[in-house]
């Protein structure tokens, strides 16, 4: 009820003759809140649905003598997360959870410890931490959080990948689609679509290349060693891999 008479409203279902747009602007989020929660207000409170004999819900949910248990919160929020089955090790880095390090001031000491860990989908910015019994013993946050300005340019990033991404799918689907010629007695189907030896051949190049960079390993051979009066650490200098000497031939 709400929702359909705000500015910006769309369907779910896409209709054949598109909506006019809004004569007014969209609200931002902080007015959209404030609009949702006046509705709420009304609703519970000042309104009179048909069923509640005159009585607002507010009304009819304080008459009805139907017995009520209050569940503790402690109890309460774990019914509300998710737990993956793992049992992991506090480490100096904290909890690590979906390639991610979490962290918090109570885990300090207690690096070695096995815990759980228990999450709510799509919050990805905190989990609790609990013991292998279950036992709550904190909420962690995640480190390393991306700067507004990273986060900005990734979402950019992200759009134009899946245009690009729905362009090509549009594209390949328009290529892959087959078109008959018609026939008016039995016969083998005749294909109408016509390329030819050099388009074919183009077309076929492009998907191998892109074929054979999707199996790129750029860190199957490891690199030459640098020049010897370069400062490189140790560590590289027997990483690398060693350069013949000038004079090397192979012999059969």
């Amino acid at each position: 009820m709400l929702f359909a008479a705000l500015p910006g409203y769309r369907t779910k279902q896409p209709r054949r003759h598109p909506d006019r747009l809004p004569t007014a602007p969209v609200l931002s989020f902080e007015d959209f809140t404030a609009e949702v929660l006046a509705w709420v207000t009304w609703w519970n409170t000042e309104h009179h649905p048909q069923g509640l004999n005159g009585h607002t819900p507010l009304q009819a949910w304080q008459q009805d003598p139907t017995p009520l248990t209050d569940i503790p919160p402690h109890d309460l929020w774990s019914f509300t997360l998710e737990d993956d089955g793992r049992t992991r090790v506090i480490t100096s880095h904290g909890v690590r959870f979906k390639n991610r390090d979490y962290l918090a001031d109570w885990m300090t000491g207690q690096a070695g410890r096995e815990v759980r860990v228990r999450f709510m989908p799509h919050h990805t910015h905190e989990i609790e931490i609990c013991d292998p019994a279950g036992r709550r013993l904190g909420t962690a946050h995640l480190a390393d959080h991306a700067t507004p300005e990273q986060l900005g340019a990734l979402r950019r990033a992200r759009t134009r990948r899946a245009k690009r991404l729905r362009a090509e799918a549009k594209a390949a689907e328009h290529l892959r689609h087959q078109r008959f010629a018609p026939a008016t007695t039995p016969t083998a189907p005749r294909r109408l679509h016509a390329a030819t030896a050099a388009e074919a051949a183009r077309e076929l190049s492009r998907h191998h290349e892109s074929d054979l960079a999707a199996l790129a390993l750029p860190d199957l051979i490891p690199p030459a060693p640098p020049p010897a009066d370069w400062p490189t650490p140790a560590t590289l200098k027997t990483a690398a891999r060693p350069t013949p000497p000038p004079d090397h031939q192979d012999t059969p």
